[in-house]
């Protein structure tokens, strides 16, 4: 009887957390290194910064699920960088969470989708251009062909998977082609814009540095073609378009659905904002009292980003019509043709 009612409670603490503003989502970066160089990121990498070892994380993220976290973007750096990845990912999903690989593509190999595959993990491949010196301009590095090889490798992966594309003044022409691209490859595409000077978050490049009307009439066009499925992710280009025309938009996430988490174990509202606690020093519930509530309000309602980790949960819980149809897509081979 114990365990049955302890198994109750843990299924009902998300939805609790969901009621209360409490987290129920974690973007964390599993590692501090890439092997990339892309000029809109200024997250401090390959500094010799301490990293968790799989133990700390399994012991971590195990008392996150108590404390009601379900879903973590697992992402660096460049994860896949780090040996024990498949391992962490492993432990992660024993545990109960659900999860997403965030991905340069650069480092997949048949060995690795093939354990991937049987593990309950959904994966993203980060993709903003298919011309190779276009490629090397953004990311800092001559990878296109890798990724490609990637991305043909995870043809017959069984679990959801993304191609993640940041429109810059860079690619802003390409867009449709990328998202073409990705659904050929029975990928949904995930179209982001750019951001620089958001707090912590989104380097100054002037390569990137775009007008904003002319990349939200690229969203624009991009839903005027249906090239975006619909549901959550058709949801996400529209808010897009109204936040580059300066529309104010609904509040975010942080610190409320959702929180960063460094490879240290250091916890933020969100990238953008600095850390204030370390899990390997503080339980959550006390982390989340740090928080300065003004700063993340104020940030929010300055609808100074549009950050997809950021906004999914409330967004799915403000449109859940959409999030249905999103959980078609996932599902229907034929969304993505």
């Amino acid at each position: 009887m114990s365990f049955s009612i302890t198994s109750l409670t843990q299924a009902l603490r998300p939805v609790k957390n969901l009621l209360a503003g409490r987290p129920v989502l974690a973007t964390f970066q599993v590692n501090l290194r890439c092997n990339s160089a892309c000029g809109y990121c200024d997250l401090p990498l390959n500094v010799g910064r301490y990293e968790m070892t799989r133990e700390e994380i399994r012991d971590v993220f195990s008392r996150l699920y108590r404390d009601g976290v379900r879903f973590v973007l697992v992402q660096g750096g460049e994860p896949l960088l780090r040996r024990d990845l498949p391992e962490i990912l492993e432990d992660l999903s024993a545990i109960g969470l659900h999860l997403t690989l965030i991905t340069n593509g650069t480092k997949i190999t048949p060995q690795l989708v093939e354990r991937l595959a049987r593990l309950p993990v959904s994966i993203s491949v980060s993709l903003d251009t298919l011309d190779r010196e276009r490629y090397r301009q953004i990311r800092g590095a001559d990878q296109l062909p890798l990724v490609l090889e990637g991305i043909a490798l995870l043809k017959d992966f069984p679990h959801p998977k993304f191609l993640t594309c940041i429109v810059s003044e860079a690619n802003r022409a390409e867009a449709p082609a990328v998202v073409r691209f990705a659904r050929e490859q029975g990928f949904l595409p995930v179209m982001g814009a750019y951001h620089w000077s958001v707090g912590t978050y989104g380097r100054p490049d002037e390569l990137l540095m775009y007008d904003r009307a002319s990349v939200a009439a690229v969203f624009s066009g991009l839903l005027d073609g249906e090239l975006i499925p619909p549901g959550y992710l058709r949801k996400f280009v529209e808010d897009n378009v109204s936040w580059l025309r300066g529309q104010k938009l609904e509040p975010c996430d942080a610190g409320r659905y959702s929180i960063a988490i460094d490879a240290s174990g250091n916890v933020s509202p969100c990238l953008a904002f600095p850390s204030v606690g370390n899990l390997l020093e503080s339980p959550l519930s006390e982390i989340l009292g740090r928080f300065d509530r003004e700063a993340i309000n104020t940030c929010s309602n300055n609808s100074s980003c549009n950050r997809l980790d950021g906004r999914v949960v409330g967004t799915i819980l403000r449109h859940p019509i959409a999030a249905l149809r999103s959980a078609q897509a996932l599902t229907s081979r034929g969304a993505l043709s």
